[in-house]
Parts: C-alpha cells; sequence; structure tokens
C-alpha cells in the first residue's frame, strides 16, 4: 500500500510538472508573439535600407549598420531630432508634473474634506471619462485659438493642471484606504489641511502617484493627435510628429532612419518602466482593493 501510494504521489507529481510545462512554454509562445514587431523594428533598424523588406522575415539583419541612426537624427530642414526629443520632453515632463499634483489635490478634497454637493461633483468627474474626445476638440479648439495659444506648447500642457479623473479616481481609492486616525492626530498636534496633504497623504500615496506619473508620460509623449491640431511649426514638433513628417509621400522614404528613430523614442518609456515597476505594479493592484 505504502509502494503504491508513494508511485501514485510522483505520477500526480509529473502530471503537475507537465502541466506548469506547457503553461510556460504557451505564454513563452505568445510572449515572443506579442514582442516580435518590437524586435522586427529594432532590428530593421540595422538593416541596410536594401534588405529591410526584401528580408523581412529575417531578425538578423546581413550586414549590420549604424548609419540610419546617423541620417535619423539628423532630422529634416536643418531640425536635429534632438529639438524634438527636447520638445516631447519639455511636453511630457510638465504634463505629468501637472497631471500628477492636480489630480492627487483634487483627490484629496474628495476623499478627506466634506463640502455640499460631494456626490454630484463626484460623479459629473467620472461622467468626463466617458466622454468622447472627439466632442472636446472644436470648443476647446475654439478657446485655445482666442487665448493665442495656437503653434504653443499651451495647449498640450495647461489643462493637464486641472486634474485628470482616471488619476483622481485611482488616488482616491489609496486615500480611502488610510485611517482617519492620521488626519485626527495631526489635527491635534497643529497640522491644517495643506500640512495633513502634503506630510502625510502624499508619502502614503507614493505607489498611486508614481502609477500615475508613469501613465501620464506614456500617454503624452506617444501623443500624436494634440501636436498635429495645435502645432505648425517644425521646430514645435514633439518626437511622435516628427516621426510622421520624417515620410516624404512624393519621394522615397528613408524607412531604416524612420526605424532607428521609432526604437530610440521607446528608450524614455522602457527606462520610466524599469525604474519604477515595483511601484506600477503595487498601484494597480492596490487601486482595486481599498475604498
Amino acid at each position: 500500500m505504502a509502494s503504491q501510494a508513494i508511485g501514485t504521489r510522483s505520477r500526480l507529481e509529473r502530471q503537475r510538472r507537465l502541466k506548469a510545462g506547457a503553461v510556460q512554454l504557451v505564454i513563452i509562445f505568445l510572449g515572443l508573439f506579442m514582442i516580435y514587431p518590437l524586435l522586427w523594428l529594432i532590428a530593421s533598424s540595422f538593416k541596410d535600407i536594401s534588405e529591410i523588406f526584401t528580408r523581412a522575415g529575417s531578425l538578423i539583419p546581413e550586414r549590420f549598420t549604424a548609419e540610419n541612426y546617423a541620417i535619423g537624427w539628423a532630422g529634416f530642414g536643418g531640425i536635429s531630432f534632438a529639438t524634438f526629443f527636447k520638445n516631447s520632453f519639455i511636453i511630457a515632463i510638465f504634463s505629468t508634473i501637472g497631471a500628477v499634483l492636480s489630480s492627487a489635490v483634487v483627490a484629496y478634497g474628495f476623499a478627506r474634506i466634506p463640502f455640499a454637493g460631494r456626490g454630484f461633483w463626484f460623479v459629473l468627474m467620472l461622467l468626463t471619462m466617458m466622454l468622447p474626445t472627439q466632442v472636446q476638440i472644436i470648443p476647446q479648439y475654439i478657446v485655445f485659438n482666442k487665448l493665442g495659444w495656437i503653434n504653443t506648447f499651451y495647449p498640450l500642457i495647461v489643462p493637464k493642471f486641472f486634474g485628470q479623473a482616471f488619476f483622481i479616481f485611482m488616488m482616491m481609492q489609496f486615500i480611502r484606504g488610510l485611517p482617519k486616525e492620521l488626519d485626527e492626530a495631526a489635527e491635534i498636534d497643529g497640522c491644517g489641511r495643506f500640512g495633513m496633504f502634503w506630510r502625510i497623504i502624499l508619502p502614503l500615496i507614493k505607489p498611486a502617484l508614481i502609477t500615475s506619473a508613469i501613465f501620464s508620460f506614456y500617454w503624452t509623449w506617444e501623443d500624436f493627435f494634440g501636436p498635429l491640431l495645435y502645432l505648425n511649426e517644425p521646430r514645435l514638433f514633439p518626437v511622435s510628429l516628427a516621426l510622421r513628417a520624417f515620410s516624404d509621400p512624393a519621394a522615397a522614404t528613408n524607412w531604416g532612419a524612420i526605424f532607428a528613430m521609432s526604437a530610440l523614442s521607446l528608450l524614455p518609456a522602457f527606462i520610466l518602466f524599469l525604474m519604477f515597476q515595483k511601484y506600477l505594479v503595487q498601484g494597480i493592484s492596490t487601486t482595486g482593493l481599498k475604498g
């Protein structure tokens, strides 16, 4: 009986390992399938222009070259990609700062400060997430045009300083999960509303702040429609718009240079993710558990 039980356990253990191995193989296959376009982009950026599409199925360049990066970085119209990257960083960094700080202030107000009509304004804030972007285009353009902000960075940065509904909702879940005794203790020590927010709430919701910052940076960095709508001069283009302007439908397009600059444009977002991955996972997983 003992030997039979041992045999049964070993058989079940083998089955469990086989199932686990099969699951891992499926995950690896799906992962490679998902990142293949990215690998192809990076490989094509090191290929000679003549073999980019003639050997499209191969990820290994026949003749390795970094010339595409030199040509791409030179840019077009006398404007290098250093200018386009600088513009993208200016827009993304200031937009992220504005979105995170303003959303944190609004989230603290909704979560901790009682005021008349709080439920109504909270529902109204949530409804803004359901408002299609296309509905806002014309009114916003008219307002920014009257302010003289067309062909400047202001339309892309200033609205972010008035809070973002998604970030406000996410931070509220964190703040609601914090014990109110912290506020009461701070109030006894003579701390005002601003002191409670700055010294107690902000440090405790760091995962939510970092998660919001990462999302805001991603969305701003990859935004194409906003710059296309408000920016007219090439010297103001961010990377997303410059990549589109790099291709010339009336002439031969240097796809190698475009792929090289596209690969470089992924680096900031990739580095940001690697640096703050722990906080990103923690922020997303904890948001749904609090409140």
